[in-house]
């Protein structure tokens, strides 16, 4: 039975957060705004939301096919999150894929929003929450997305250099954390 639980969707919502980590992508829409001009900030929402929602329902049946179960997946996923979390917090580029010449659903909405990161943190929470609160921690987190694409350049003057990087720093100690205890809560599902 599925039942709504207001701390999971703050919990996972939070956690989808510093995933996406859309406030620290900031310069890099920016960037790619400059390249290419105007960024549908709607389509890039909307589409990365359909694949997150997707992958969540979906991405089991796919792994189950592959004969991977969730822990190993979980337990894969909080390494992810950690090398994620170190390129936050120390500032350098472990992997990136190169940009493409569209700029609205590639590299926004895919990879940058809903990338390899995001998809194996969606599996690693479904193996721990409910699936229908982790669906609206992915709306909520879709509508924070489109607020942020359609005003980043007014973010970024306000913020400034410095507190871009001050926020990508403090969401990688919340990642970093979040994949310890990932790693640890499912760790155990492979030997049991």
């Amino acid at each position: 039975m599925m039942e709504l639980d207001f701390k999971e969707i703050i919990t996972v919502g939070m956690v989808l957060f510093a995933v996406i980590d859309i406030v620290g992508t900031i310069p890099i829409v920016v960037d790619l705004r400059t390249k290419h001009g105007h960024i549908e900030s709607e389509k890039a929402s909307l589409v990365a939301g359909i694949i997150m929602i997707v992958f969540l329902f979906v991405g089991e049946e796919l792994l189950n096919l592959i004969g991977i179960d969730v822990h190993s997946f979980a337990v894969a996923g909080s390494f992810v999150l950690f090398f994620l979390a170190l390129e936050m917090i120390l500032g350098i580029r472990i992997y990136r894929d190169e940009e493409a010449g569209s700029a609205s659903i590639v590299p926004i909405a895919f990879p940058l929003i809903a990338g390899a990161g995001t998809m194996t943190t969606l599996l690693s929470l479904k193996a721990q929450y409910q699936t229908i609160n982790i669906v609206i921690a992915i709306v909520l987190n879709i509508i924070i997305v489109y607020i942020v694409l359609k005003s980043s350049a007014k973010i970024e003057k306000m913020l400034g250099k410095n507190g871009l990087g001050v926020i990508r720093k403090a969401f990688g100690v919340v990642l970093l954390a979040i994949a310890v205890k990932l790693f640890a809560g499912n760790v155990k599902g492979l030997f049991a």
